[in-house]
């Protein structure tokens, strides 16, 4: 049985992401050997063989499995972002916009070395390829008591991809 997440499920910063890498030609939610579904699957050509491409927006260790599983079978692609720029937008529960500010956080390459320890033996993989995208988001935090003491309670709703910097 396949475990799918779909498009359902998506978040709209790895839809955008998505939409942004596919190509014309390009198979999305694609089905390898009916044991995990890539998010695009690019066919091989007369100079290129077929490729996976994955996006992860957080937390690579989550994909270990499925990684080592598509490495066996040809390339892969890992794409994920980094936010260079993000705008916090605040939403109370009426769906109303409270607020607008810029992050004074700012995302760069030396973020995703924490997440690569997960993934050490994967990352020098002949088949194996990261793209890592610095990009403009907006995150949008939903005032429903349930998250982070951090925020205050608020919750991280969405992210939603502004720009792709580099």
């Amino acid at each position: 049985m396949t475990r799918r997440i779909g498009t359902l499920g998506e978040k709209s910063l790895h839809s955008a992401l998505k939409s942004w890498y596919a190509q014309p030609g390009d198979q999305i939610e694609w089905d390898i050997a009916g044991k995990y579904v890539v998010d695009i699957f690019r066919p091989s050509t007369d100079t290129t063989p077929g490729q996976c491409i994955e996006i992860q927006t957080r937390r690579l260790g989550k994909l270990k499995t499925k990684l080592s599983f598509l490495l066996d079978q040809g390339p892969v692609r890992l794409v994920y972002p980094i936010a260079q720029e993000r705008h916090i937008v605040r939403i109370d529960a009426n769906g109303e916009i409270v607020s607008r500010r810029k992050s004074p956080k700012r995302g760069r390459i030396f973020h995703l070395f924490p997440e690569l320890v997960s993934l050490p033996a994967l990352v020098t993989h002949s088949n194996f390829v990261l793209d890592v995208l610095l990009i403009r988001e907006e995150e949008f935090w939903l005032d429903d008591g349930q998250g982070s003491w951090r925020r205050k309670h608020w919750s991280i709703y969405d992210r939603r991809l502004l720009d792709v910097c580099e």
